[in-house]
């Protein structure tokens, strides 16, 4: 591998906010696989190999804050960045129903590799970022399937996910989001705000800084237009639960 695992947009930005984007492409490096994971293109399209829409909305909510963004360039299949090392999920062999052929024999000095090759450097990267400057103030952009199979439909439009050891941020910003009146939010749902490990915890809740995570139901973003309007509508509700959690 080359090209390195990761994209950095406007890193000489001022604002303090950073947002991060930990699962912004399906792609598969030719060192993995020979570019490919063993499951079928259409898969490779699917919620389980990214989070879609998501870098989109990165990017224009970036450029909205004047912040800098930090996304990743490799799919979760091949490693997943929001992942501690030692989470068993690190690299998955089964996601929402399918197999992932070529992880099905992945052993321990795979693993390594891929930790070397994509995990480490991103999260060196995203570290270099958080630390430019001391206030930073980490907003995670991520997107989720309407529904997962055999599941039941997730009525949230947006969710909102926190740890308990620091909501600050996030309670403000769901404040904000309940108040708009046609939004659905969810308070750590789909899924809940702490995992030891995870990026948040790694580069938010260890150092001290603010953060939040926003999960936006993809079906809301999978167009372009989708995702500039979701990222020109939340970009003023961030700065405004920003100031309103006096961090």
């Amino acid at each position: 591998m080359t090209a390195e695992p990761f994209l950095i947009l406007g890193a000489d930005r001022p604002s303090r906010w950073l947002i991060t984007c930990d699962h912004a492409t399906n792609r598969v490096p030719a060192c993995v696989g020979g570019g490919s994971l063993g499951i079928a293109p259409a898969d490779m399209e699917r919620h389980i190999a990214y989070d879609i829409g998501a870098a989109g909305v990165t990017r224009r909510l970036a450029e909205r804050l004047d912040a800098p963004a930090i996304l990743s360039d490799f799919s979760r299949l091949v490693i997943d960045p929001n992942r501690g090392e030692d989470d068993p999920t690190l690299v998955m062999k089964l996601y929402d129903s399918t197999l992932i052929p070529v992880n099905r024999q992945v052993d321990a000095a795979e693993v390594e590799r891929r930790l070397q090759a994509f995990h480490r450097p991103y999260h060196d990267a995203l570290e270099s970022l958080a630390a430019r400057r001391s206030d930073t103030v980490i907003c995670a952009v991520h997107s989720f399937t309407p529904r997962l199979v055999g599941r039941a439909e997730r009525p949230w439009h947006v969710g909102v996910l926190y740890s308990h050891r620091d909501p600050r941020l996030a309670l403000s910003l769901l404040a904000r989001l309940r108040a708009e009146g046609d939004l659905c939010v969810g308070e750590n749902e789909p899924y809940g705000g702490h995992l030891d490990g995870d990026s948040i915890d790694r580069h938010a809740l260890t150092p001290g800084r603010p953060n939040v995570l926003v999960e936006i139901r993809h079906d809301l973003i999978r167009s372009a237009d989708g995702q500039i309007a979701w990222a020109n509508r939340l970009a003023p509700i961030l700065e405004a639960a920003l100031a309103g959690a006096d961090l």
